[in-house]
């Protein structure tokens, strides 16, 4: 009726027939490792125990010497005390289930003699009855090839770690060795003009198969770059300054993609390292920022519930009481609850900064002249808490229709919309500016431009800018600048400022146009009130601009890890229009936008009324000398 078992006595077990290791795998090894260096076993050890085994078995017959037991349980029962003794020869070989052969360890138990393996259930079970096919080959093929000897084995690998360490230390010290002879003996020399048009040839008619080696370029470009930092000593012989700037130009145009224009512009403005590292700083996003809305909630409840959603964000800096900058998110920024409930807007960094330095205040009455899509608008209706006024204006009905839908989820209610042409503003709506507002305490102006801030969001200014769009530009900005201007109260009591501000880098469509403005309007700049960024340029190659542009602000991707930008804060201290300028459209076009054939037709204009006037005045003139003259004669006749 089965088994009683005491349960507190443990009897000592064999591994039973499930509990057995996977055999075959010291054969696979030993298949990969060579023939040489398998050690010699004995022939016929893997099959002697199962052939003594099985003629015990048949003869049924204990082993010899065993000393069996008294109770009932000796067919299942089978305890051995193993000692084990390591040969002479110290050969280790594997059997296929993975355990010590003979050669290697001798299992000798008490008695001195052999048993048969019994599972739990005291069923026998013999080696060769639990092979499979493909385990009997692997065995088969074993004892051809012999043993593998466990010290030669360890010997071997010992040996070649240590190889492979040493071929290692060669090669780096080779590297070392070449790298310090490159920088000692090799210095950058400047290619030949043969290699230069190989290049370009290879380029222009080989580019789907032979691309440029880049990595080439960009050693190139670090050997130039040194010579250049000290060029009286590392330059070559017989070469120029202008050579290793053009070969540097090309090869940066070839490497980050660039125009040969914008590189010109952009080596004007910065130093040649920090070029570099404003073109790297193109290559890579900037940071995901936001800002909370205060007028629905706290930035510190919005952080609180945006981490429980799963997002990593840390405040966006001491600078900023509003800001929080995303590192990663679980879910969707833009589609958050949060998000639809109006609690925060997807912002750059740099937009913060024009609307920090307006300073709106309460109850006034505030123009934004270039409002789309409405980051701005509602940060100046958030700081202004929903009092006064504000006129959100864009010459493009399109993108009014983001301001209304962002004006509308963020709870801006002392916000109108309009749609009229900037420039011709202070014109259009004089009867409502003055007659009924009586002109603006504050404009924000966030002038269209090139772009050439925001390459990292937008690459294709890289390659589609020329001087015409940059001039065009500027042209734009002058009259946009001097419309906010005119529409401002200089007679208000708490305002009367015009920012300024543009996502370029290009001077000509910033301090240009500022140093215009101070020319052409009875204005003057002031700080802006933030406390870090570069200051403007009061010099730029063979122009002087006023010295208050030291006041203004630029800010790059490379310092400052937001996009390029630009900030100028005006105060307007007359209304008065200075005489000598009464057309600001007509002088606001430089000579070199503009072509002289505006001015032409004016000039004929006033040709022709003067011949006009000449022509009806020459006639009298005869007449009158004849009658002169004729009372000249009569006189003296009367006397």
């Amino acid at each position: 009726m089965g088994r009683k078992l005491d349960p507190t006595r443990k009897e000592k077990r064999g591994p039973g027939r499930k509990a057995r290791k996977q055999r075959g795998a010291e054969v696979e090894l030993a298949r990969f490792l060579p023939p040489g260096k398998l050690g010699l076993v004995w022939p016929g050890a893997a099959s002697r125990r199962p052939k003594e085994k099985h003629a015990v078995k048949a003869a049924g017959q204990t082993p010899r010497g065993r000393s069996g037991f008294s109770d009932g349980n000796s067919k299942w029962l089978a305890p051995a005390k193993a000692k084990k003794i390591p040969s002479k020869g110290n050969n280790v070989e594997l059997s296929s289930d993975g355990e010590v052969e003979e050669g290697s360890w001798e299992m000798e138990e008490e008695d001195g003699s052999s048993e048969e393996m019994v599972d739990d259930y005291g069923a026998s079970s013999s080696e060769e009855e639990e092979l499979l096919p493909i385990e009997k080959a692997a065995l088969k093929q074993k004892s051809d090839r012999g043993g593998l000897s466990e010290d030669d084995s360890e010997e071997e690998e010992e040996a070649v770690e240590e190889a492979s360490k040493q071929k290692m230390g060669q090669k780096e010290e080779e590297s070392l060795d070449l790298q310090l002879n490159l920088d000692i003996d090799e210095q950058f020399k400047l290619p030949t003009n043969e290699q230069i048009e190989r290049e370009d040839i290879l380029f222009i008619f080989f580019l789907p198969a032979e691309p440029p080696d880049l990595h080439i370029i960009h050693q190139r470009i670090k050997g130039n770059m040194e010579v250049l930092q000290d060029f009286v000593v590392k330059r070559e012989e017989g070469r120029t300054r202008q050579e290793y700037l053009a070969l540097l130009r090309r090869d940066m145009a070839a490497y980050y993609s660039y125009s040969d224009f914008l590189l010109m512009k952009l080596m004007d403005i910065f130093p040649l390292p920090e070029l570099i590292n404003f073109l790297e700083a193109n290559e890579v996003p900037r940071p995901v920022t936001i800002r909370t809305n205060t007028l629905k909630t706290r930035r510190r409840d919005l952080a609180q519930a945006l981490i429980n959603r799963g997002v990593n964000l840390d405040p966006l800096g001491k600078w900023s009481k509003t800001g929080l900058v995303i590192y990663d998110s679980s879910v969707p920024i833009g589609a958050t609850p949060e998000y639809l409930a109006g609690h925060y807007m997807l912002q750059g960094a740099s937009s913060l900064l024009p609307v920090m330095a307006l300073a709106p205040q309460e109850n006034e009455r505030i123009l934004d002249m270039c409002c789309a899509p409405g980051g701005k608008t509602s940060y100046i209706a958030q700081l202004m808490k929903n009092t006064g006024m504000i006129l959100a204006n864009d010459s493009n009905a399109e993108r009014l229709r983001s301001v209304v839908g962002n004006l509308h989820r963020l709870g801006v209610t002392n916000a109108v919309v309009s749609n009229c042409d900037g420039r011709q503003f202070p014109k259009v709506c004089s009867c409502l500016l003055w007659g009924v507002l009586g002109g603006f305490d504050r404009v924000l102006l966030d002038a269209p431009c090139s772009g050439t801030g925001v390459i990292s969001k937008d690459p294709a200014v890289k390659t589609n800018k020329d001087e015409k769009d940059i001039l065009r530009c500027a042209h734009l900005q002058k009259e946009l600048i001097l419309s906010a201007i005119d529409s401002v109260n200089a007679a208000s009591e708490t305002g009367g400022y015009i920012v300024y501000c543009t996502c370029s880098i290009m001077v000509e469509e910033n301090e240009w146009v500022v140093d215009y403005a101070l020319k052409k309007r009875n204005v003057r700049l002031v700080a802006t009130g933030l406390d870090f960024g570069k200051e403007g340029f009061t010099r730029f190659k063979d122009r002087r601009f006023h010295p208050s542009l030291k006041s203004t602000r630029r800010f790059y991707p490379h310092t400052h890890n937001m996009d390029g930008f630009f900030v100028a804060k005006f105060k307007k201290f007359s209304n008065a229009i200075p005489q000598a300028q009464k057309e600001p459209a007509v002088e606001a076009a430089t000579p070199s936008a503009v072509p002289d054939t505006v001015m032409e037709p004016q000039l004929k204009k006033k040709k022709l009324e003067g011949s006009k006037v000449d022509k009806e005045q020459k006639p009298p003139q005869p007449a009158l000398k004849k009658r002169r003259s004729l009372q000249a004669q009569r006189r003296p006749l009367k006397a």
